[in-house]
């Protein structure tokens, strides 16, 4: 891309000149300014590029640093601006007096700019001078350069931000207040997104934390079946958690009691975890369900605990049992079977942990226990035969 000046074309906006011991800030500065888009009302008003300081020469990424050669001095004549890195160690370079001596002797003195990275500009002590000797015989009365550590603002960086508009400005031959109020919109634009960024980072590293914090977890157990308060209250349910390999377990004394089951790793929160649940007088429980904070775990009475009737009706006298007798248990007639056998189901809503019986042949018991079973025996008075 060429740049033209008047009736002059050029191959490049600028020749940056620097000491060798200053490369880094040279790579910085070309890339800055080469990258740097200027606002598109200005480039119709300019008939600039969006791009306008564009290309510049640093020697190192366009030749092998060395001697000022007759190639140098070629790309210095075909450079419309000379870029000056200033610092002490460029203020002793004798390779970057000999840049501007020689780019003076091209009649663009008025062309030559000073970008100050570290020293100060006529300090008179070598430590500290940014200033090479050779600018000193130039014939503009007093050259001023950008200086990333001039006190225009508060913090650093926007200071090395009005540093880099002011030699743009300068560059380009316009005012700095038309760049930097728009430079400055684009800062503040990007100290939001900064912060938002920052934010978000935090949110995702605070949300990596929760996410690796223990948890505790309470369990309840809730009686899905009908009511009996005449049956025994749940007592002691051992309930039974299986997280991968790890298992934990704990006790629930009544319904209206829960247990805390501590220190469970977060990212089982919302996982399908192993769940068992053995009471006495109640049905198991052996289930997966996705894990929550709270449980309550529906817990159903056995009906056949107090409502399996089952006894056989014996005589002592005969040694055998007594078939096809009438019985009637807690109200409700039935018959013994051929062997002697009385079986009834009571529904759970009138179960009862013992029951009356009767019978037409006296009975030695008159009350069954229960649970009872296929092993228990009502007997029959000694004077039945």
């Amino acid at each position: 891309m060429n740049t033209t000046d008047n009736t002059r074309t050029y191959k490049y906006f600028a020749f940056i000149s620097y000491s060798s011991l200053d490369i880094r800030w040279g790579k910085r500065l070309q890339k800055k300014l080469e990258n740097y888009s200027m606002p598109a009302a200005m480039c119709r008003k300019h008939g600039w590029t969006r791009k306008p300081i564009n290309p510049l020469f640093f020697a190192p990424s366009d030749i092998q640093p060395g001697g000022l050669s007759e190639e140098l001095k070629a790309r210095l004549r075909v450079s419309k601006n000379l870029i000056v890195i200033g610092t002490p160690a460029s203020a002793k370079s004798k390779w970057v007096a000999a840049e501007i001596t020689y780019f003076r002797s091209l009649g663009r003195e008025k062309n030559i700019h000073v970008f100050i990275v570290e020293g100060e500009p006529h300090s008179g002590n070598p430590d500290t001078e940014c200033f090479n000797s050779a600018l000193d015989k130039l014939s503009i009365p007093e050259i001023l350069g950008a200086n990333i550590h001039a006190k225009n603002y508060r913090w650093g960086w926007v200071n090395r931000e009005y540093a880099y508009v002011q030699l743009i400005t300068k560059l380009l031959g316009v005012e700095v207040d038309d760049i930097w109020q728009r430079h400055k919109r684009w800062l503040k634009e990007k100290i939001i997104l900064w912060t938002v960024g920052a934010m978000c980072v935090v949110a995702a590293i605070a949300g990596v934390w929760l996410m690796n914090q223990p948890i505790d977890i309470r369990v309840s157990l809730e009686e899905t079946s009908v009511h009996n308060s005449y049956l025994p209250p749940m007592q002691d349910a051992s309930v039974t958690f299986t997280f991968d390999n790890e298992i934990k377990t704990d006790t629930v004394s009544s319904f209206s009691d829960n247990v805390l089951f501590r220190n469970i790793p977060h990212h089982f929160l919302g996982k399908r975890v192993r769940a068992q649940v053995a009471c006495r007088d109640f049905i198991s429980i052996d289930t997966v369900f996705a894990l929550t904070k709270d449980l309550a775990l529906g817990l159903c009475r056995n009906p056949e605990i107090y409502g399996n009737i089952s006894f056989r009706l014996w005589n002592p006298m005969s040694e055998k049992t007594v078939p096809g007798c009438k019985v009637e248990i807690n109200g409700i007639e039935t018959v013994s079977d051929e062997n002697g056998r009385v079986t009834l189901f009571i529904p759970l809503e009138s179960q009862r942990t013992r029951y009356s019986i009767s019978a037409e042949i006296p009975l030695q018991d008159t009350t069954v226990h229960m649970p009872c079973g296929k092993n228990d025996v009502i007997l029959a008075c000694p004077e039945v035969k």
